[in-house]
């Protein structure tokens, strides 16, 4: 069986979250996106916790429902399944630089995590300042503590190439696992791609080549939840068969759903307030060093990629179900992965009004409730049937952007792409030169 998952999400207790999150409002969320598998998150909260402990019941070996008195008041509610992952900061200084990396933590158990949690408190850990808590641990004894605790946990860091917070980021990260997770490099299984990087990229790297390579939308908000996720291909929905998907990779993991890459807020390598961005092309030419006010730019996601490939970006195109998805080189066995736009993105263009319109609000909720999940209207429902229930436009939209014919200027230092699915004159060929960039 196939299982759409997005195991990495927040809850109100996190910085810089929405507060309307609850868990009813997450499988909520998750039923209207089409994915199967989500998770509770931030469960080393203390008060998050004590939540999930009253509002979840296990259901099947490591995977967990609402309870019965939760589902009855809620019937859209009924199928959403979570497995318990949160996310963690460790923040601290090595060989003399400094360091900041977010890792995620996946736990088979409620006891699993309590265990953690406690262990984390007698090494003087402050759980109830964030539900992504800082952490004054290096990333090696993270691992040597978390897996001591229990060997079934896995840790994946998350959104790999991010400057900042990012495992491989350019402020704050490492040049390699080994590096950060000495002994227990081989241990990790996975690294989490981020918003804005894809597999492609990732396929650049030796130090990945043993590892598998995993998305999720690190959600702060409900709208957010399945703008990136992971499609594992499980016997049984357990927490062992999701743990042994990612620990094998091909064959486990059908494919990855992803943002297009230059979409994410730290794709290229800018300066925000300046309102500069360069690709790695222009880089070179400029340097590191603003050329309006003379300050550091934020090195992106595809610099720092650049910056540690071995290998040239190599991929071929598949068509299925009307929509591209990128395979990667035949010398490396690797899942392939598709692109998308979130659907209220293209209803918002569609429509032409904002995103968070009560316009295209209301018409998403149409859709969703009638048509199909958003997850199944992005990629597998014909564009005939699209156009039978939301019009010619729309089928026109999401065939365009099933084809890659879309124009997406990159993001950087914080500043999301824009999508334009109707392109003015010219712009089919500055997306073009601007991926052609990314390639060589």
């Amino acid at each position: 069986m196939q299982v759409i998952a997005d195991l990495h999400l927040h809850s109100p207790y996190a910085r810089a979250v929405s507060k309307n999150i609850t868990l009813e409002k997450m499988a909520e969320w998750a039923q209207k996106k089409g994915i199967d598998l989500i998770t509770p998150a931030d469960w080393t909260h203390p008060k998050w916790l004590r939540q999930l402990k009253e509002n979840l019941e296990e259901t099947n070996n490591g995977i967990f429902q609402l309870k019965s008195k939760v589902k009855s008041q809620n019937a859209k509610v009924s199928e959403s399944h979570f497995l318990l992952s949160t996310e963690v900061s460790c923040v601290y200084h090595q060989d003399g630089r400094y360091h900041a990396v977010h890792v995620l933590i996946f736990a088979p158990a409620l006891q699993t995590v309590e265990k953690i949690n406690k262990k984390l408190k007698e090494l003087g850990q402050n759980l109830l300042s964030d539900g992504r808590p800082i952490l004054n641990l290096t990333c090696r004894d993270l691992a040597a503590h978390v897996l001591d605790l229990d060997a079934n946990c896995l840790l994946i860091p998350a959104h790999a190439w991010t400057p900042w917070f990012g495992f491989y980021g350019a402020h704050g990260g490492f040049d390699s696992l080994s590096d950060a997770f000495k002994d227990y490099a081989k241990y990790i299984y996975a690294v989490e791609t981020g918003l804005g990087s894809d597999p492609a990229m990732n396929w650049r790297i030796a130090d990945l080549d043993s590892r598998n390579i995993v998305s999720f939308s690190d959600a702060h908000s409900l709208p957010k939840i399945g703008r990136e996720a992971t499609v594992f291909e499980v016997p049984e929905l357990t927490y062992g068969n999701v743990r042994s998907a990612i620990v094998a990779g091909p064959g486990k993991i059908a494919y990855t759903a992803e943002f297009y890459r230059e979409e994410g807020k730290y794709h290229y390598t800018g300066h925000r307030k300046c309102g500069v961005s360069f690709s790695p092309l222009e880089t070179k030419r400029v340097g590191l060093t603003c050329p309006v006010c003379n300050k550091k730019l934020t090195v992106g996601a595809l610099q720092r990629t650049e910056d540690l490939a071995v290998r040239g970006e190599a991929v071929e195109y598949k068509l299925d179900i009307n929509s591209v998805r990128w395979v990667c080189p035949k010398n490396q066995e690797r899942p392939p992965f598709v692109n998308f736009v979130p659907l209220q993105e293209i209803l918002s263009e569609v429509l032409q009004v904002g995103v968070g319109s009560k316009k295209v609000q209301k018409e998403y909720e149409r859709l969703t409730a009638t048509l199909a999940p958003e997850f199944q209207i992005l990629l597998n429902i014909s564009l005939e049937d699209i156009e039978k229930v939301g019009g010619t436009r729309l089928r026109e939209a999401i065939g365009k952007v099933r084809g890659g014919y879309i124009v997406v200027k990159p993001g950087y230092d914080g500043v999301f792409g824009t999508v334009n699915i109707w392109p003015r004159d010219g712009d089919i060929k500055e997306v073009a030169r601007l991926r052609q960039e990314s390639i060589f």
